[in-house]
């Protein structure tokens, strides 16, 4: 028997991520697997039917095969020699080799016909779930890990395209022979034939059933291995700075090797389990071969068959070799497709932690709006609440800072505004609407951001300009660029606007990176800005230079600015100070150092720790 490797597996023959599925489990795969078919249903219905005609080609092939053994039987008045000479390259082995020519024919029209409809579903699957994705909440992203959800991607996606291929145009094919083999072996011998084979076929398919039910569990094992190991090497290859700032590439590889080595033992038990399946399923079909081969040999021995019935059931049999054998392995692939596919229908069932309400409405804006947070409260763990009432108003086209320690919820009201998370009391409104009465698109189409840690595609320096708005003109994307101070930057490389930037941006310094993104936010032209530490990778240059056309790209805008360096902000019309989740300042820069209170003390803080000397 043919090993596994050796099998033309599809791409979604795909080793199972989780546990082995129910019955029960399957159905509802299946199910939920038909409705994704349904626009397809005339290149099904026609697949189908070359199918069938596939298999009755198949199905005569023996037929002829056994015409022309017995052709070869003398004829009266003619020799053997003769005989042959007239009848067989005349007839029989004309149709014998037309008949196997239309059987490949028409298993190959039943491919492009369905490869369409394969691709077409799987490209629609693929694409819902990258949307999916892209609805789920802050919380999911910053909970996942990026190589081992790819991994799943990946597998579900496929998975798909192996339930079809195989599922619906394999297995079916194998049942629709067997079923005209058996009736064959019936209508032109007797039922001890068809019931060996019958025998012979149920004992295969539960063998391959209860040892591929066993084997599952240690694939199980294996997949969580490979997705771990895969989700480590990922993992510190986007942090490759950090292992080279900690030299700790030694260290990495060690664990590494690790994973690899648990991967290893899991492997090695995957494929004793195989050898035992294989040798199992030798063993019945060779057994069944041996009862139907003595049969008929008994019966052309009797006189009850000829030579030719002898070849034909020979000739039935080896058909059918195949199909058992593929049918174990169709089942094994089958099965975890259906586990890779359920995971994959188990995401895509995972409900959004933020959603429109039913009667969202998209926020319409015809000048800068008013901002406000109203009693806010909220917490990423309703064990640790983040802000404890936090009421703060940003009125049109000013510009509001919040200042304070790490770890005090100044980001976290960024978050909020752009409705990462709704809040757990309170309210957020922009010009009067609560946020969670606008649609999410609209309401983050009206927000700019340029955030402290810039992430960039690894793509070129206009695409990532452009993804500020993707319809801009290059005179727009160039014009952004100047206002950013990055534009002579550009134009100095070698590439200029073609330059890639690398992986998350690494090929640039931080300072250019910021750079992009100020482009970027300058380009979209939002009339909400939001500004978090958008300088704190500039030199102090740099800085005034950038400061200056963020204050002027400010006086239009309504902006709310996060801030460490107090430096930054002094010039905001109000300046709220939060402490722990609550506000407890605000007022302008020099109301506040008159004040005495949090904020000068955090400015003669930052003030004694630049001086000179210091």
């Amino acid at each position: 028997m043919k090993r596994e490797r050796a099998l033309p597996l599809p791409a979604g023959a795909q080793p199972a991520a989780g546990a082995p599925a129910a019955p029960d489990e399957d159905m509802r795969t299946l199910r939920r697997l038909l409705p994704w078919l349904r626009p397809w249903r005339t290149r099904v219905a026609l697949a189908l039917l070359l199918m069938v005609a596939a298999k009755l080609a198949t199905v005569g092939v023996p037929l002829l095969l056994k015409a022309l053994v017995d052709a070869l039987t003398p004829l009266p008045g003619l020799g053997a020699q003769g005989t042959a000479l007239v009848l067989v390259p005349a007839a029989l082995v004309a149709a014998y080799g037309l008949l196997r020519w239309c059987s490949s024919l028409l298993a190959e029209l039943r491919e492009l016909v369905m490869l369409r409809a394969t691709e077409g579903v799987t490209r629609a699957l693929a694409l819902r779930a990258f949307e999916h994705l892209h609805a789920l909440g802050l919380r999911f992203h910053l909970e996942r890990q990026t190589g081992a959800l790819t991994r799943d991607l990946e597998r579900g996606t496929r998975a798909l395209q192996s339930l079809v291929s195989y599922a619906l145009y394999s297995v079916v094919p194998t049942l629709v022979e067997v079923a005209l083999v058996l009736a064959l072996l019936i209508w032109r011998f007797d039922v001890g034939y068809a019931a060996i084979t019958a025998a012979a076929l149920v004992l295969y398919v539960v063998f391959t059933v209860r040892v591929t039910q066993w084997r599952t569990r240690i694939r199980r094992r294996m997949n969580e291995l490979e997705s771990a190991s895969s989700a480590r090497a990922v993992d510190a290859l986007l942090n490759f700075e950090t292992v080279k700032y900690f030299n700790n590439e030694a260290w990495e590889a060690r664990r590494y090797d690790d994973s690899l080595q648990r991967l290893g033992r899991a492997r090695a038990q995957t494929q004793q389990s195989l050898s035992l399946l294989n040798a199992g399923q030798q063993l019945i079909i060779a057994v069944a071969l041996v009862a139907l081969l003595w049969r008929a040999t008994q019966g052309v021995l009797d006189g009850r068959l000829t030579l030719g019935d002898l070849v034909m059931i020979n000739a039935f049999l080896i058909q059918l070799y195949l199909p058992l054998n593929f049918l174990g392995v169709l089942y094994r692939e089958i099965r975890q497709s259906l586990t890779d596919l359920g995971r994959l229908f188990a995401l895509l069932d995972r409900a959004p932690e933020v959603t429109d309400a039913p009667d969202a409405r998209p926020l319409q804006l015809r000048h800068a709006p008013q901002v406000r947070f109203e009693d806010v409260r909220f917490g990423y763990d309703p064990r640790r609440p983040i802000l404890h009432g936090v009421d703060l108003e940003i009125p049109a086209g000013r510009t509001v800072a919040v200042v304070g320690a790490s770890g005090a919820g100044k980001s976290t009201l960024v978050r909020l505004l752009f409705r990462f998370y709704d809040v757990d009391g309170g309210r957020i409104t922009v010009d009067g609407h609560d946020i969670r009465t606008l649609t999410q698109a609209s309401l983050r189409r009206a927000i700019g951001i340029v955030p402290q840690d810039t992430v960039l595609f690894n793509d070129t320096i206009e695409v990532n300009i452009r993804y500020g708005r993707p319809d801009a003109s290059f005179e727009e994307v160039r014009e952004a660029a100047r206002a950013a101070h990055i534009l002579d930057f550009i134009e100095s490389l070698p590439q200029g606007w073609q330059t890639v930037v690398g992986e998350r941006g690494l090929k640039l310094s931080g300072g250019e990176k910021q750079r992009v993104a100020i482009a970027r936010t300058l380009l979209k032209n939002p009339p909400i800005l939001v500004l978090d530490e958008a300088t704190s990778a500039l030199d102090s240059a740099s800085e005034r230079a950038i400061q200056t056309e963020l204050r002027r790209l400010s006086e239009r805008r309504t902006t709310l600015v996060i801030a460490h360096r107090l430096s930054t902000v002094v010039e905001a019309h109000e300046i709220v100070v939060l402490e722990q989740g609550r506000v407890v300042e605000r007022g302008t820069h020099a109301e506040l150092l008159a004040r005495g209170g949090a904020y000068a003390r955090l400015w003669a803080l930052q003030h004694s720790a630049t001086a000179p000397g210091t």
